[in-house]
């Protein structure tokens, strides 16, 4: 899977399938998938944010130098 999705638009596809399975908007053959493709774009947000928390440490320890 691509690894070059933008923090945001990988939050709004995720978003978007949580709101289809919300509104029952997904047949049940196309559900797991879409599930784990959910999950695949928490996870990708979840280190997006990891990584830009270790850069902005980085950062403001140059502060104390």
């Amino acid at each position: 899977m691509e690894n070059n999705l933008s923090y945001e638009d990988a939050l709004k596809e995720a978003n978007e399938i949580v709101e289809k399975i919300e509104n029952e908007e997904l047949s049940v053959d196309i559900l797991a998938p879409k599930v784990e493709r959910a999950v695949y774009l928490l996870n990708l947000c979840k280190k997006k944010l990891f990584e830009t928390e270790e850069e902005i440490e980085k950062i403001l320890e140059k502060i104390d130098e």
